[in-house]
């Protein structure tokens, strides 16, 4: 959401389902923050996304397709016609508008070049993913004018602005005069570490690095004075670590890590209107945190109210702010705070139904591991929950492994609540959500340390003696997956059913063949192929196990997910089959790391359920 440069409204994109065409059909709506009243400005756009005010607070920009490529179109709002102000031929990325509003600056990638030898198209493979069919072009800044429509380019190199895993954003100088953005060494998938901040002269395409860094830094931001750029970065410039805001002088030097003392993954930040502190988003327990946090003193954490989820958030001059929030009961609205100081006030009422009837309370749990670490992670109840009632467990595992389950509504979450099972989300070592110990602990141990962690919440749970320990049931999807495969084997006599989505059954297939490749990240810190360590790889890996499975399994996987590759769903189905357990393996042919479109999600939902009803059922 972003909040006009007046403070009197909010301009957001609403999706709702299609599932006659099998889309998601998005508005651009204008929110009057004091009535509530909504006013729909763009709807019917292929491709609409990324919306932002023009800083006179007269027109919104925003991307949407033509001919196949995104493209940024300005919308006057006094005529409510748009027009496109870009003509990119390989469409935009991204885009910022200059402060005084008379020309914005956009990411677009350059175009391929033509072969040398009619209809040979080879290439030479970088570090990219095993389904890359082309070699990935260059991004690179350019600017076009309002007033002429004349795009000039800014950028250029063999270098890069964007990778197929993120695009730098841009950020002005208030002066007009300076971009920051994310200098990539170059454009394939697994040099996205390979990540430093840059300043650009818009005017005569001067460049400097800022720290002098090379690797994993990102997300800069000049402050509103322009003498300061904040940025993310590792603690110790170790990706197993937790992102910290480092803030650094604009004209150059060593950054300083400002949120060390808050201990907690940075997901997003933003610049506080005097640019003397920054609003900061985590993850604190199983909640969402905002914290003001000052260049010099601790933090200061901003009430939430009922809030347990925040996705995205925008903050003006002012210092009110707007987020995307998602209660335990509610899924996702529009909240706004006056100040920092709170609370925050919806302002939509998009779920009204849901909101009113009687689903799973979920909550907070926490318990020891076998190691001395505290872990935690949500247990949603059955509607019709019973204290002196046994229930099936069904474990859903979060994804990432750097993410985490909180305590928002989570629409499977509710739907494996209210077929009578409780639900258990658990948030194992690796998760973002309980400091640096806790998220780095993954990285001596990719698959047993967090096993474990998952098993002791697990025993947790029936100590309370509200489980039915005949029928567990363990799933996930992607690291989840990743997981449900190896429990399912390290386990093996725990469990009456499995559902793995996404699943690598092999760390080696993470480093060769995703788009992650050979991205340092969690507890992926080195080569393979590097020393003697294939054997320490196969043995984290589900595959050492596999064989051991004996719980009937659901599999689901798209054929062309370059995140995590098909042949780990392949090897799980091999395995099962040769050793006579029930499996299914259903695959979504497509790209993505799971399906995007509202007919596949509705019946990856439905599958999962009827899977878990066959075996869980008395």
């Amino acid at each position: 959401p972003g909040i006009s440069p007046d403070g009197r409204a909010i301009a957001f994109l609403a999706a709702r389902p299609n599932y006659e065409a099998n889309r998601y059909d998005t508005e651009l709506i204008l929110l009057d923050i004091a009535t509530g009243a909504q006013r729909v400005l763009v709807a019917g756009r292929p491709g609409l996304g990324g919306p932002h005010w023009a800083p006179q607070g007269d027109a919104i920009a925003f991307l949407a397709t033509v001919e196949g490529q995104a493209q940024v179109f300005v919308l006057p709002l006094a005529s409510g016609e748009a027009r496109a102000v870009t003509r990119a031929p390989a469409g935009v990325r991204g885009f910022a508008w200059r402060p005084d509003g008379g020309a914005i600056a956009y990411v677009a990638p350059d175009t391929a070049t033509a072969p040398t030898e009619p209809s040979n198209d080879a290439f030479e493979v970088g570090n990219d993913d095993y389904l890359t069919a082309a070699p990935p072009a260059p991004a690179h800044v350019w600017l076009v004018s309002l007033a002429t429509g004349e795009a000039s380019r800014v950028t250029r190199g063999d270098w890069s602005v964007a990778t197929s895993l993120t695009t730098s954003p841009l950020s002005w100088s208030a002066d007009g005069r300076t971009i920051s953005f994310v200098r990539f060494a170059t454009p394939h998938s697994g040099d996205t570490d390979q990540s430093a901040v840059w300043l650009v002269d818009a005017a005569t395409g001067a460049m400097r690095g800022l720290t002098g860094r090379t690797a994993r830094e990102g997300s800069p931001l000049l402050s509103p004075d322009g003498a300061r750029v904040a940025y993310t970065f590792p603690r110790d410039g170790d990706p197993a670590n937790v992102d910290e805001v480092d803030v650094a002088p604009a004209g150059g030097g060593e950054g300083r890590a400002v949120t060390r003392a808050l201990d907690r993954h940075v997901t997003e930040f933003a610049w506080l209107g005097d640019g003397r502190a920054l609003l900061v988003l985590g993850t604190d327990g199983t909640r969402s945190a905002l914290w003001v946090q000052p260049l010099d003193g601790p933090a200061r954490r901003v009430p939430l109210g009922d809030v347990a989820e925040v996705s995205e958030l925008t903050v003006d001059r002012r210092g009110a702010i707007a987020v995307v929030g998602t209660e335990p009961a509610r899924p996702a609205e529009i909240y706004y705070l006056a100040s920092s100081a709170g609370p925050p006030r919806r302002l939509t009422d998009f779920h009204r139904e849901i909101a009113a009837r009687a689903i799973g309370r979920s909550e907070a749990v926490e318990w020891a591991t076998s190691d001395g670490l505290r872990a935690n992670g949500v247990l949603t109840l059955p509607p019709d929950f019973s204290p002196g009632r046994r229930s099936p467990l069904v474990l859903l595992i979060h994804g990432g492994p750097t993410a985490s389950s909180t305590e928002e509504f989570s629409a499977r979450a509710q739907l494996l609540a209210a077929h009578g099972w409780l639900v258990f989300q658990p948030n194992y070592r690796g998760s973002d959500n309980l400091g640096n110990a806790f998220q780095r602990a993954i990285a001596a141990s990719a698959a047993e340390g967090p096993g474990r962690d998952i098993m002791a919440g697990v025993a947790a749970l029936v100590r309370r003696g509200i489980v039915d320990t005949t029928r567990l049931a363990v799933t996930g999807w992607s690291y989840g997956g990743y997981l449900t495969a190896w429990l399912l084997g390290r386990y093996a006599a725990t469990w009456r059913a499995g559902v793995a989505g996404a699943a690598p059954l092999s760390l080696l297939d993470m480093y060769n063949l995703s788009d992650l490749n050979v991205m340092r990240r969690h507890a992926i810190t080195a080569s393979p192929w590097v020393g003697d360590r294939l054997a320490a790889w196969l043995a984290e890996s589900p595959l050492a196990h596999a064989w051991k499975i004996r719980a009937p399994t659901l599999i689901l996987s798209n054929t062309g997910d370059a995140r995590v590759a098909v042949t780990g769903s392949y090897m799980l189905y091999r395995a099962l089959r040769d050793n006579d357990v029930p499996v299914h393996f259903v695959a979504y042919p497509g790209p993505g790391h799971a399906p995007a479109d509202p007919v596949r999600q509705r019946d990856v939902n439905r599958r999962w359920v009827e899977w878990l009803q066959r075996y869980l059922t008395e």
